[in-house]
C-alpha cells in the first residue's frame, strides 16, 4: 500500500506517518519549500530514500499549486490520500482570512481535482473540523447543521462540501473525518492546550511567572491525537466512503484544562494565569462536544484517553522536554540530513 499525506510535518501528519509505516505502507509526504527544514515532528522517522527498503519519501509541493499536485499524484500513484494540510490556527484565520481560504478550502478542491485529472484510483481522506459546527449547540454529530464562526471554520465547511461533491459527482472514494479537538505533546506551541502545558513546565522551572490567555469559558471536547489518526485510517478501510465524527464526548472548559494542568504540577493556576483580550476571537465558539456513535458502530473506533489524562500527558512531556532544552539541536535529532524530492539528495525529480 502506498499513501500520500499532505501536512505530514504537522501533529496529525507525523502520527499518521508513524501508523502507516508500522502497517508496512510506503509513505509519501508533501512539504513546502523553505530555507530551513520544518521536519522536527518526523525526524525520528527518517530513512535514507536511497537505501534498500526505504518506505518514507518527502516531496516539495503546496496546496496552492494545482499543476504540481497533478504531477505528484501521477508520479506517486497512491492507494490512499490524506489531506491534512491547512492553515489550521483558528485565531490566526481572522488575521489571514484570504490565505486560510486559499489553503484550507480551495486547497482541498485543488487536491481532489488533481486526483481526478491524474486518473489515480485511490481513497481520499479530507480532514474536516468541529469548527464547522461553530454556533450550533452541542452535542454535534454527522447530521448537525454547520454554523462556522471563523474564516477557518468556513474554509473547512467548503472543503467538506466539495469532498462530498466529488464523491457524488465523480464516484470518488472521498471521506470526511469531522474531528473534534485532538492534542498531544506534538501540538504547536501557539495552540491553547500546548501553550498551557508548556507554560506549566516553564513556570515550575522558574523560567516564567505568568501565562496570558483569552476566553477561559469556552467548552471543548479534547482527545488524544494518536487515537484520532487511527480513526482516519479506519475510515479509508470501510467498504464505502462516508463522513464520520471523531470525539470523546467530554466537555471541558479552557479553565478546567488549565486547572488540571497546573494541579498535576503541584501549582495553583490562579496565581499564574492572566487575561489578555488580544487572544479573544471576533466571534467566539462557545461549546463543541461531539457524538462519535457512528464511528463506534461502523468503524469500531472509540476514544480512550479523556481530557484530564491528556492534560497530564502533555504536562509531563513538556516538563521532560524542558530538561533537555539546553542540548544542541543536532544532539536531539541526530543530524538527519533530510532528502526531499526536488532538492539535492531528494528523490523523485
Amino acid at each position: 500500500m502506498r499513501a500520500l499525506i499532505t501536512g505530514i510535518t504537522g501533529q496529525d501528519g507525523s502520527y499518521l506517518a508513524e501508523l502507516l509505516l508500522g502497517k508496512g505502507y510506503e509513505v509519501h509526504g508533501l512539504i513546502r519549500r523553505a530555507s530551513t527544514f520544518n521536519t522536527g515532528r518526523i525526524d525520528h522517522l527518517y530513512q535514507d530514500p536511497h537505501a534498500e527498503g526505504a518506505k518514507l519519501f518527502l516531496h516539495y509541493g503546496d496546496l496552492s499549486d494545482g499543476a504540481r499536485l497533478v504531477t505528484l499524484l501521477h508520479q506517486i500513484n497512491p492507494d490512499e490520500v490524506y489531506n491534512l494540510g491547512a492553515q489550521s490556527h483558528v485565531r490566526v484565520s481572522f488575521d489571514e482570512p484570504e490565505h486560510t481560504g486559499d489553503t484550507t478550502g480551495i486547497g482541498a478542491m485543488r487536491l481532489l481535482e488533481a486526483v481526478r485529472l491524474a486518473g489515480v484510483d485511490c481513497k481520499y481522506y479530507q480532514a474536516s473540523s468541529s469548527e464547522m459546527f461553530g454556533a450550533t449547540p452541542p452535542p454535534q454529530n454527522e447530521e448537525t447543521p454547520f454554523y462556522p464562526r471563523s474564516p477557518y471554520g468556513a474554509a473547512k465547511a467548503y472543503a467538506y462540501w466539495v469532498t462530498r461533491n466529488y464523491r457524488e459527482g465523480y464516484g470518488m472514494y472521498a471521506t470526511n473525518g469531522i474531528l473534534f479537538n485532538h492534542e498531544s505533546p506534538r501540538r504547536g506551541e501557539t495552540f491553547v492546550t500546548r501553550k498551557i502545558t508548556r507554560a506549566v513546565a516553564r513556570i515550575k522551572a522558574g523560567l516564567d511567572q505568568h501565562v496570558y490567555l483569552g476566553n477561559l469559558d469556552a467548552i471543548r471536547d479534547w482527545g488524544y491525537a494518536p487515537e484520532y489518526v487511527e480513526g482516519m485510517w479506519r475510515m479509508l478501510q470501510a467498504d464505502e466512503p462516508d463522513d464520520f465524527v471523531l470525539a470523546t464526548g467530554g466537555n471541558f472548559t479552557v479553565r478546567d484544562f488549565v486547572a488540571t494542568a497546573f494541579e498535576h504540577a503541584g501549582m495553583d493556576w490562579e496565581k499564574y494565569v492572566r487575561f489578555d483580550e488580544r487572544y479573544l476571537r471576533p466571534t467566539e465558539v462557545d461549546a463543541l462536544v461531539g457524538d462519535a456513535s457512528k464511528a463506534y458502530e461502523k468503524l469500531g473506533w472509540k476514544a480512550e484517553v479523556q481530557t484530564d489524562e491528556l492534560a497530564r500527558i502533555m504536562v509531563d512531556a513538556d516538563i521532560e522536554a524542558l530538561e533537555h532544552e539546553g542540548r544542541p539541536w543536532y544532539d536531539k535529532v541526530g543530524l538527519p540530513n533530510w532528502p526531499v524530492v526536488g532538492a539535492p539528495g531528494i528523490t523523485g525529480v
